[in-house]
């Protein structure tokens, strides 16, 4: 491959279908930190709903039993993640790593056991999320940029990818225009003055973390049942926290961690393509070295807008009802 290969027609594209991974996770974990719980455990999350919407949807030939599975794991997952630092007031940080480490195990575990494949399930064939053609889209697909931009860069993606993308004014509206967001902020900021105004901390907390894991489930059946076809172990590659790392570039406000998640989601397409590629007076580049590029790249936002965010006063705190 040479760098005429390189186009940036395809760097759109990819960064489009790269993006949703980290939007589902993103935006869950929203729910959760807003809250006040700290989902460092969304790898694990993300990491399970694959593995179980891959083997399910490979069992029942049906994508979407696989994504039904997935969200039914994952919200189980959440909810153990609540009892735990809401309900027992446990260290946030460590039940999310230990979910982290387990799902890491777990899954390769059950996977083999199932299917005898090193740790991965079967290509899933036609029991994949195929994707959508949109009306008119061959009527314009000979007409310069109209046709990629309708056909290729609007058109042409999964519904897993309209809903990511439409899920962002949504959670927009959710948490800034509606009674259920303006608690969950509260609880988030301090949570003894939503106690005191009648909200039940605990409650909005757990509701959070569902709706977490909901979303997070997304992200998972999303890797394993649209982009790949198969769960392969640790597929997930860092995308939880990654997730976490745009919330932080967003400083927890939706769109601008919508638009934290389409940089990485571009730096992503980019070490995709130029991956075997000769640029001009550099040759090419190891792979082991492009693949560094997303985690560069996230190690130059914290590094420059950690001491700039501000995260919600009452996060990583437990709760404790005053008497």
């Amino acid at each position: 491959m040479t760098f005429d290969d390189f186009h940036f027609a395809s760097i759109l594209v990819s960064t489009v279908r790269n993006a949703p991974v980290l939007i589902f996770a993103a935006m869950a974990g929203l729910f959760a930190e807003r809250s006040g719980v700290i989902d460092i455990g969304l790898e694990g999350k993300i990491l399970a709903s694959a593995f179980t919407s891959a083997a399910v949807a490979f069992a029942t030939q049906n994508p979407w039993y696989g994504v039904a599975a997935g969200v039914l794991v994952s919200v189980a997952l959440a909810t153990l993640q609540g009892y735990v630092s809401i309900t027992q007031k446990g260290n946030q940080l460590v039940a999310g790593i230990a979910i982290n480490i387990a799902m890491s195990g777990l899954t390769f575990v059950v996977a083999q056991f199932f299917f005898q494949q090193g740790g991965r399930t079967p290509d899933l064939g036609q029991a994949r999320l195929f994707d959508v053609v949109l009306p008119g889209s061959a009527a314009v697909e000979g007409i310069p940029f109209i046709g990629w931009l309708y056909g290729h860069l609007i058109g042409g993606h999964s519904v897993l990818v309209y809903l990511a993308f439409g899920l962002v004014p949504l959670v927009h509206w959710v948490l800034y225009h509606s009674r259920f967001g303006l608690r969950l902020r509260a609880c988030g900021e301090n949570p003894h003055a939503a106690d005191a105004a009648g909200v039940s901390v605990e409650r909005q907390r757990y509701m959070a973390m569902l709706v977490a894991g909901v979303l997070c489930s997304f992200s998972g059946a999303y890797l394993a049942i649209v982009q790949s076809g198969f769960f392969l172990r640790d597929m997930s590659a860092g995308a939880g926290y990654l997730a976490l790392t745009a919330m932080v570039f967003g400083n927890w406000r939706p769109v601008y961690t919508f638009l934290g998640c389409l940089m990485f989601g571009f730096f992503g397409a980019v070490q995709i393509q130029i991956e075997g590629v000769d640029l001009p007076g550099i040759g090419r580049i190891p792979g082991s070295l492009i693949q560094m590029v997303p985690y560069v790249v996230t190690v130059i936002v914290l590094a420059g807008l950690m001491a700039k965010s501000v995260a919600p006063k009452a996060l990583g705190t437990p709760f404790v009802k005053s008497r």
